[in-house]
């Protein structure tokens, strides 16, 4: 298991991942992780005992507020994902997941565990969202904002919609009216806006800081 420990806002968190390799629903061409298995079924992983000894070593020996899992891939395909969690929620320990968004509402048992959810959205076209997010067949973005806007309405945690904003994909006008209006529909707790980071992607994918604070004002007004 891979984690970090970093400070956030005064709080101490556990950020984890869980998974050996990477397995999605998507196989995004600007992926930071790379190619992996596609699916969304449970995956069977054989090391949910050893996570959870190491996470109660880590918890015995440092004083965490959160455990955020933010996995290299689709957390909540890990065969012992609802084992872990109720592992760390018998700590006293809220915990963060964070998810595509597309299969939330069909686990939502597991997700519903979780203090915090995260969901995204990137591509808001159709076309490019086949194109660059590249989801398991018969996938679509309409059906994607729909699974995330029935898990809201059940769920009585703290929802936060992820919005990346991709120049030349979703940063025009049209397809930001298409997000606020995916925005309406899901009602978010939250939204969480970012721009590509990652160097590999920067010139194709980056825009300039002035465009995404007016976007980002756009987005929350």
């Amino acid at each position: 298991m891979e984690y970090q420990i970093y400070n956030d806002n005064g709080k101490t968190v556990l950020k984890i991942n869980l998974l050996q390799q990477k397995i999605c629903t998507y196989d995004c061409i600007f992926c930071s992780v790379g190619r992996g298995l596609k699916s969304d079924e449970i995956y069977n992983f054989n090391d949910t005992n050893d996570i959870i000894k190491e996470l109660e070593n880590i918890i015995n020996t440092n004083s965490i507020d959160l455990v955020f899992i933010n996995s290299k891939g689709e957390a909540l395909l890990h065969s012992g994902i609802k084992e872990i969690i109720l592992f760390i929620k018998s700590k006293n320990l809220k915990v963060k997941l964070l998810s595509n968004g597309y299969i939330l509402y069909k686990y939502k048992e597991i997700a519903n565990l979780c203090d915090e959810v995260i969901g995204e959205i990137k591509a808001i076209n159709e076309a490019d969202f086949q194109k660059l997010q590249r989801p398991i067949e018969n996938y679509t973005i309409e059906n994607l904002i729909k699974n995330m806007t029935e898990f809201k309405k059940q769920y009585s945690g703290k929802f936060i919609l992820n919005i990346t904003v991709l120049n030349s994909v979703n940063n025009d006008e049209k397809s930001l009216n298409e997000i606020m209006s995916a925005i309406n529909e899901i009602k978010p707790d939250k939204i969480d806006i970012e721009k590509e980071d990652d160097i590999r992607f920067i010139k194709k994918y980056g825009i300039y800081e002035n465009e995404f604070n007016v976007i980002c004002k756009k987005l929350c007004s």
